[in-house]
């Protein structure tokens, strides 16, 4: 049950339409889920610095029971992330940092319960 959150100070309007779907389409093959068990939520327009400066830039936030939890997997990941992000949102891989987050069955609620137990 990957979680995906990206946070950026692109304003909206240079978001492109429907960016949310195709990230959770991404995310999907990149991490190979489900994509029915992928959940995205996409904030634009924040006010945000990377690298001391607040030129357009992209925090990626990747959360996922079982598939991020080493870095063999999260380099495959991140260059995978990265080259959908790039060509997206028009932006150097400098202006984009992505963090991997392993959670645990026991830290998801669904359905009144817990992954562990579903």
């Amino acid at each position: 049950m990957p979680f995906i959150e990206l946070d950026t100070n692109l304003p909206a309007n240079r978001v492109p339409a429907g960016l949310e779907k195709r990230l959770c389409a991404a995310t999907a093959a990149i991490l190979g889920k489900p994509e029915d068990r992928v959940s995205v939520t996409v904030r634009p327009g924040l006010t945000m610095a990377l690298g001391g400066t607040t030129e357009p830039c992209v925090q990626l936030v990747v959360s996922s029971i079982g598939v991020v939890g080493t870095a063999e997997d999260n380099r495959g990941h991140s260059a995978q992330f990265f080259e959908f992000l790039t060509k997206e949102l028009a932006l150097d891989q400098d202006r984009i940092i992505i963090r991997f987050c392993p959670l645990e069955p026991w830290q998801i609620g669904k359905k009144g319960t817990v992954m562990t137990f579903l």
